[in-house]
């Protein structure tokens, strides 16, 4: 690959990139150029029909909550986030600010695909939970019981030197992994959050000198604030300047790791497609502990939707994206392969289209219902519900093998 100016590897860390590279493929799909997929604008009035429903089914009211790991700490309606807050009580608003950091960040990084024979057992409650929802309450209890802490005097952190020296033993025992209860990609998560100790060493200006930790991005991001505000794209780039060089076997250039980046042989100029879904998903879920902080967030649509397989399969599912070989389905597919390249590029451009789509029917604006909220309320929700409702276990319509660190 020809070498990247610093401004092209700039450009292709922005929301903007991601609209412009995905809009390139949405149209080499509609121009019938595709050998994978095809689509149906016909369908998206039901499409969006059917998120309406879901919305209102789940928040009768409208008052939606961003999509933020956050939500998932509720799994149950089990009020964890009280017994956090009653955890944390002593400390001051800002290191209240950076515990939560702490603990959002390390659960969004533990959130890649679980598998559908995996399931976790909370011992507190004695439920059961599954996928995502497992993940959450799984990493929620690592981290109450100071898995991810070097210090037994502060186990409510996440820190450089624990998360060097984390052992795959210490990982299987925390999301309760036997033979019979295996967990995708624990050996990815593993490596991912040890590479993420030495990341929180190399950059001291982000996640402090003294103990580095996940938690002081926090003071890093209030250097941003003007005027009490604070926009999501600033959190955004934050994200990215602290964590891109967590990711392994992606695409690098002149030593720099362009992170959920991949290659579409369609994309003009440099073939690259950038989705950066965990990363925003990790914007998504910081956004609120600011807000505890006083902080008005702006900018919230500018960032995309999330490149995934529940908004990805909602689409595929309610027929707004067709499969013209139906042969793709049969089987899984690696992410680096053009079918997932291009699915998720028709994802990020449909989500648009369904926003803009559903706050018509609404009646409202795109700052009373963005973007964020459209996700939560929403396309993720619906995008579970009809799996569940087409296949057995809920799985999505296209199979991605999963190495733990993308979904």
């Amino acid at each position: 690959m020809e070498k990247l100016t610093r401004e092209k590897i700039d450009y292709l860390r922005s929301p903007v990139a991601i609209r412009e590279r995905c809009g390139q493929l949405y149209d080499y799909v509609i121009k019938g150029e595709s050998q994978f997929f095809a689509y149906d604008l016909t369908r998206l009035e039901e499409v969006a029909d059917y998120v309406t429903k879901v919305m209102r089914d789940e928040y009768p009211n409208l008052q939606i909550p961003f999509h933020s790991r956050w939500q998932h700490f509720t799994a149950g309606e089990i009020p964890r986030l009280s017994w956090l807050n009653q955890k944390l009580a002593r400390l001051t608003a800002i290191e209240k600010a950076i515990a939560k950091y702490d603990l959002a960040i390390i659960s969004v990084l533990l959130d890649a695909g679980a598998g559908k024979s995996w399931d976790y057992l909370e011992k507190e409650t004695q439920l059961i939970f599954t996928r995502s929802e497992g993940l959450a309450v799984a990493s929620y209890q690592m981290f109450c019981q100071g898995i991810f802490s070097s210090d037994s005097n502060n186990p409510l952190q996440v820190d450089a030197q624990k998360l060097q020296s984390l052992t795959v033993e210490e990982l299987a025992k925390g999301f309760q992994v036997t033979a019979d209860n295996p967990l995708v990609g624990l050996q990815g998560r593993l490596k991912l959050l040890q590479k993420l100790g030495e990341v929180l060493l190399s950059l001291p200006e982000i996640f402090g000198k003294e103990n580095p930790r996940l938690g002081n991005l926090v003071n890093y991001l209030l250097e941003k604030v003007e005027n009490n505000q604070i926009a999501a794209t600033d959190v955004f780039d934050g994200v990215l300047q602290g964590f891109s060089g967590i990711w392994s076997g992606r695409i690098e250039v002149d030593g720099v790791n362009l992170g959920d980046v991949w290659f579409h042989r369609a994309v003009v100029d440099d073939g690259l497609v950038p989705f950066h879904k965990l990363s925003q998903w990790l914007t998504y879920s910081l956004l609120e502990p600011l807000q505890e902080l006083g902080l008005e967030i702006t900018n919230l649509d500018s960032l995309t939707g999330l490149a995934e397989y529940r908004n990805g399969g909602l689409c595929i599912d309610l027929g707004l994206i067709k499969v013209k070989n139906p042969d793709i389905l049969s089987h899984s597919h690696s992410v680096t392969s053009e079918i997932i390249v291009e699915w998720r590029a028709l994802t990020v451009i449909f989500l648009d289209l369904i926003a803009a789509k559903i706050r018509e029917q609404l009646d409202m604006n795109s700052e009373e219902l963005p973007l964020v909220k459209v996700l939560q309320g929403g396309t993720w929700t619906a995008g579970r519900k009809i799996a569940a409702e087409l296949r057995k276990d809920g799985v999505p319509p296209l199979q991605i093998s999963s190495d733990g660190t993308v979904f």
